[in-house]
């Protein structure tokens, strides 16, 4: 890779997801977690359902074992035709998997429709949208939902934190206050 394709490694941000683009953020790299799910596990069969250089794939499979989210099985007497396998910290990834299949298929879906269906496998019935739920179960949205500094939080982190929530309570009063009617006479 010469120095105008080199990126910033977010490996030392204090940020989780920063850190987990570090292990999962490059382009090719879902497409093949996704294959790894369909059951994929031959680097020919990668190659041929991507259509990906070998090149590239060996490498975004080199960072996949590297960070411990597929492991290598050797399948031949010799060790030259291995198997790519889920690690439990990649199976852990089907849910993101998951949510944006939906999503691409709500919001960037071919004219023809999505191209896959996620179903059950004992009842083959479509499964629910991926949702957050409350501790308690509850769905959660958006305005639901805050975030507050965690035990890994730098100090800049929880003043950056502590400031957010201040406008947050200033603008929950706002919404509170309302506009003002004008009195009736």
């Amino acid at each position: 890779m010469d120095d105008t394709m080199r990126r910033t490694s977010f490996s030392d941000m204090s940020c989780s997801i920063a850190r987990s683009l570090e292990q999962i953020g490059e382009w090719w790299t879902l497409l093949i977690i996704r294959e790894a799910f369909f059951g994929t596990r031959r680097f020919g069969a990668f190659q041929a359902n991507l259509g990906i250089a070998p090149n590239v794939l060996t490498q975004r499979l080199q960072d996949l074992v590297a960070h411990g989210i597929l492991e290598i099985t050797a399948t031949s007497e010799n060790g030259r035709a291995m198997d790519y396998a889920l690690t439990d910290k990649g199976r852990d990834l089907f849910p993101i998997i998951v949510a944006l299949v939906q999503w691409g298929d709500q919001h960037a879906a071919a004219p023809e429709g999505p191209p896959v269906r996620i179903v059950e496998r004992r009842s083959g019935e479509d499964i629910a949208p991926v949702a957050l739920r409350s501790s308690k179960g509850r769905p959660l949205g958006l305005h639901d939902v805050t975030v507050a500094p965690g035990p890994g939080a730098t100090p800049q982190q929880i003043a950056y934190f502590e400031r957010l929530r201040q406008r947050q309570a200033e603008k929950a009063a706002a919404r509170e206050n309302g506009p003002r009617a004008p009195a009736k006479e």
